[in-house]
Parts: C-alpha cells; structure tokens; sequence
C-alpha cells in the first residue's frame, strides 16, 4: 500500500522499475462486441508468475527472460481479447509493456505495431511527440551492417531535431537530468533493496506489476544504458542551442495580492499534510488560546496536548504533539536538502553546484547504498512537504491563519503492511482531524496527498500478506473500505468546509483506479491538477476528475527552516487553489462553499487536452466576478 503516498513530482518510486527515459507508446486496440467492460481497475484478473532465481540472475539469463517474458506476454494478449478495457492509461500500459516486449525479442514490426497505436490514445502533447524515439534508433541501429552507434546516434538526433522545444522542453530536460543518474548500480540496488525481499518471501512468486516491472529493468540494464551516453550527449547538445526557456509565465499576471490595505477579515486555512514549520509563518498561524504551550498537558480537554496552532498524528494513527514529520535520524538536513535541490536543478537542465553533487554521489554509489540514500531523500521530502504546501497557501494573504493538521507518511522502500486494525484506525483519524476543523472555524483545507486500492493491494503483495491474489484482492478492498468510508463520512459532515485536493502525480484516471481522495464526487471537495507555467498539462499530472488546475511546476515555496525551494506536483498546484479560496473568503466571509467553488471553476480559462477540458485557474477573474455579485 502507498499508505497515503505523497503526490509530488519526485519520481524516485518510478525510476528503479521502469526505463523513465524511454517514452515508449501504447494505443488503442479494437473493441468488440459483447466483451465483458472493464470499469474499474480492480476488476481486471489477477496473473502470478514464479522465477526460481534471484532477480539479478533473471536479468543476466536470457533463457529465464524469455520464459517470464513469454508469459507476461499470454496474459497481456488474454486480456485486449477477452476484455473491453475503457481506461485510456490502462491500454497504454498494456501496449507498451507489448512494445517493450516487441523491441526486446527484435520484433520491429511488431514493435511499432504496438508504438503507433498510441498516439490514437495519447492526449498529452509532449509525450505523444516523443513516443517511441528510443525505439527507432534501436531499431535503426540492429538494421545496420557498421557503425552501429553512429546509426543509433543519427536516429536519435533526427528525432530530438523533429520535436517542438517549445511544447517539449520541459521533457526534453527532464530526460537528460534522468540519464545522468540512471546506472546499473542503482537498478541494482533497488532489486536488493525492494524486489528481492519481497520474492525471498513468497518463494519467487510474483504479480503482473512486479513481472512488468522486472521486464521494464532488463530493457533498461541491457539496451538503454548501454545507449544513455549517446541520448545524453545528444540532449546536452540540444539543449544547449536553444533558448532556456520560451515558454511564457501566464501566473504572474493572474495573481491576487492582499494588502492590510484591503480591510479584509481573518480566514482560517487548514494544511493536512505532513506538518509545518512555525517558524516559518510566526505572524500567520492560527492560535487555540486555551492551550497554554509546552506544559505537555490538554489544558482545554478536547483530547489533544498542546494544540496550540494544530493537531498531528503519527504514522499509526496516534497523536503526537509534534508538528513536523519526524526527520528522525537523518540529522544532516542540509545536506539532504542540497541533493533534493540537486535532483530538483537536474531534472530543469539547471547545471548547479547541487546538481553536480548530486550526480557525483550517485555516480559512484554502490548497490547497498542505494536502499539508504534513496530513503533519506524521501524522509526528508515529507518533511518538507508541509511547509512548503502551507507557505503556497498563505502567499499574498495577510488575513489568513495557518492550522496544521499533520499525518505522517511512510518513506520506505518497503512498505508496512496494510491492516484492518490500522484501517479503522485511519478511518477514526480522519473523523477526527475534520471535526477539529469544524470546532475550530476553518474554511478550506488544503489535502496534498492521496492513496489507492492498488496501492493496498501492493503493499500487501510487498509484504507477502493476505494468501492468494484473489484473498489478496478481497482483502485490499476490505481494508480500502474502512479507510476511506472514514474520510468519506468526515468530508460530507462538514459541507462549510472546502476541501482542495491534489488530483495526483501518476498521469492515470483516478476514478478508474480509485484513488481517495481526488475522485470523490462531493459538493465541498474540489480536485486540482497540474498544468507548467504556460498553462499546459504536465505530463505528470492525473485526470478523470478534476475540477480546476492550477500551477504545479517549479513553485517556490518554503521549507522547513526558512530556506525557498523550488518544487513540482499536484501538490503544489492545490494550494494554489486553497490560496484563491482562502482569499476569496477574507474578502467576503459569507460567502458559501458553493459560491466559492463557482467563483473559481466558472471564471477559469477553458483549453482542450485532447478529448478533455482543462479549466486553468484564473484569481484575477475571480475576484472580477466577486466584485460584481
């Protein structure tokens, strides 16, 4: 289970098992008449598969590859013939495990079978221009009779010459910062780390996820690191004759900046995250003056101990007095914040003092220092998740009044294992933070964060719980259930509070997949996605319920001790939505949450992506229509 993952832009979780800079495609199949519709995710059937090697011997045997790859394969076929898969994303993934597949057994044909069907499903630009460029260069290369590499190499080239810098910039930075990190080190690392623990446990057997996954690696170890310095250097080039950046900033002529000036009346904003730093927002934080602080006592017998700015639960659902993620002992946060910055320039094509650390540490990093490294970034990520979230949602804004309500995210490779005792434990917690807010006053809440019942079902497979897939499968639904019904029943019963929720960073349809809390369907909860500082989707951002979006590409926002960073994600692009809300309400604090919601969606620019809309924020109108109300 992704026990209530954080939506932020850092892909670390998806670079160890899938080849992140090979863009390859997926596309739409024929859907015939009389199959079974698949409507959900969960209802698609479970595969297993059995190696009886340790992984890394699976990638260096061919013959071992080649039976698993054979099976994947079977069942990926089944499924397009049996079913009617209506999710776009998850015909995608089918098709490009079959493509990867294709490439791997020297299939071209078959390969860009697979690829060209993709672009009929693709609706975000940049991905659908650089589908397949890997791909074609491979296959360009094996087709030749010398000089392979340099074949390899002009395909490449021709392909990144082809492509619109300005609609795929941000990509094409993106996958050079990842070809500077990828290594056979770190893949394998993460096998030691995550995948090999988990198969020792349940004898070699594995689902689909873990099987594609273990395919996604071999492509990755034996095609594209063997290429990524050529890629790399071609980028490089690339990107060093064109413009830094042509994309135009839309957000700053948007904006809405409060003064004291402006008479308005305090609001009080709730950041449900992972904690904040007081320090940080000394004049903004909402105060419970019956609290006396630091006594370690419930002087106000509302069942909390020095709730004196907020509330905070542990990772079990216990409460804590402490108001930030506990960063344990990784005591050397400046370091950590420097290789968080490192990643975050390196990703941006940004050559820093921090990105050249960065790359240099992971470059002679051996596999048993991946499983630590890579766990103390994602410690010190929720640990400066909430300060950074609140101070996106207090910006411009002397009236309001910052409330944490701390929950405490898992950062292990490995996750716990999911349980119905600390499902309803969940469940109580929600019910609980929420009827703070209402005793409290608070008007909007901000919610980065989000989970999944794949996400449950996984972590049980992680931790080699609950019997067979289909007893894994009933009993993912069941701690599901318990949890979200709690978050559920704790958003309805406070229809004055406006919740804003990260749609999530995953480019998958929440509602298919269902992800709590951004495709729940209520009048007081709003699901923002993330679009770049031109207005156009991210390619991270999800959808299939979203209601506005919002900025969510490098927003500068604080961390933990005063410092500004520069971060991407829905969980940057909500608060920006929290922030207008909370503005609106200082201005005119009866205003309802339905007046509220329309004055942000009804006065959002309308673009298309595709077959969708996407409404992009606009606080300028906003504020244009509450004047006119």
């Amino acid at each position: 289970m992704e026990r209530r993952k954080l939506f932020t832009a850092f892909r670390w979780g998806m670079l160890p098992i899938l080849p992140v800079m090979l863009l390859l495609v997926i596309g739409c199949g024929k859907q015939g008449a009389g199959k079974p519709k698949i409507e959900k995710l969960d209802d698609l059937p479970r595969y297993t598969y059995t190696i009886d090697k340790p992984v890394m011997e699976v990638l260096d045997d061919e013959a071992a590859l080649q039976t698993l790859m054979a099976a994947v394969k079977k069942d990926l076929l089944n499924d397009l013939n049996t079913y009617d898969i209506v999710d776009k994303t998850t015909l995608k993934s089918y098709y490009s495990t079959l493509a990867q597949i294709a490439l791997i057994e020297g299939d071209d044909k078959t390969y860009m079978t697979y690829s060209d069907k993709a672009r009929a499903l693709e609706e975000k630009e940049p991905a659908k221009l650089m589908m397949g460029m890997f791909g074609r260069a491979l296959i360009a290369e094996r087709k030749a009779t010398e000089n392979g590499s340099e074949v390899f190499r002009k395909s490449y080239q021709e392909s990144v010459d082809n492509l619109s810098y300005e609609v795929c910039q941000d990509e094409l930075k993106s996958t050079k910062g990842q070809l500077e990190i990828i290594s056979a080190n770190l893949l394998q690392g993460v096998v030691e780390a995550q995948l090999q623990p988990v198969l020792d446990q349940s004898n070699g057997e594995m689902s689909k996820d873990i099987a594609v996954g273990i395919l996604g690696m071999y492509h990755t170890m034996h095609n594209v690191i063997p290429r990524k310095d050529i890629m790399h250097d071609v980028l490089a080039a690339y990107l060093a004759k064109v413009p830094e950046d042509i994309k135009p900033d839309i957000w700053a002529e948007r904006q809405v900046v409060l003064s004291k000036k402006d008479k308005g009346k305090p609001v009080v904003v709730a950041v449900w995250d992972s904690g904040a730093d007081f320090d940080v927002f000394k004049s903004s934080m909402w105060t419970n003056d019956k609290e006396k602080p630091g006594n370690g006592k419930d002087d106000d017998g509302n069942g909390f101990i020095d709730d004196v700015h907020g509330i905070g639960f542990t990772l079990h659902a216990d409460k804590t007095a402490d108001p930030l993620y506990p960063i344990g002992d990784v005591a050397d946060r400046p370091r950590l914040q420097m290789l968080m910055k490192g990643l975050i320039d390196m990703q941006s094509n940004i050559e820093s003092d921090e990105a050249s650390k960065l790359k240099q540490i992971v470059s002679q990093m051996q596999p048993d220092e991946v499983k630590p490294f890579m766990e103390d970034i994602s410690k010190y990520g929720n640990y400066c998740h909430g300060t950074h979230v609140a101070g996106i949602a207090l910006r411009d804004n002397p009236f309001a009044e910052l409330l944490y309500a701390r929950m405490t995210f898992g950062h292990t490779m490995i996750p716990e294992l999911p349980t119905i005792e600390q499902a309803r434990k969940d469940s109580a917690m929600y019910i609980e933070t929420v009827n703070y807010f209402k005793d409290h006053g608070v008007r909007v809440v901000n919610m980065s964060w989000g989970g999944s019942l794949a996400g449950v079902e996984g972590a049980l497979e992680m931790n080699n719980a609950g019997g067979t897939p289909e007893e894994r499968k009933a009993l993912a639904r069941k701690i599901y259930e318990i949890s979200v019904a709690g978050l559920k029943n704790a958003i309805k019963s406070a229809p004055e509070i406006l919740f804003v929720t990260s749609a999530g960073n995953s480019d998958n349809d929440v509602v298919f997949e269902e992800v709590y809390p951004s495709s729940m369907d209520y009048p007081n909860i709003m699901s923002v996605g993330a679009v770049d500082q031109a207005g156009e989707e991210t390619g991270f951002t999800s959808f299939g319920k979203v209601d506005v979006y919002a900025n969510g590409f490098e927003v500068l926002s604080f961390v933990p001790g005063g410092d500004e960073m520069k971060l991407s994600g829905t969980s940057q692009a909500s608060p920006n939505v929290t922030n207008l809300a909370a503005k609106l309400w200082a201005m005119n604090p009866d205003l309802t949450v339905a007046q509220v919601r329309s004055l942000i969606v009804d006065s959002a620019d309308e673009r298309k992506a595709g077959e969708r809309s996407v409404k992009l924020m606009n606080p300028k109108k906003s504020f244009e229509m509450l004047n006119k109300m």
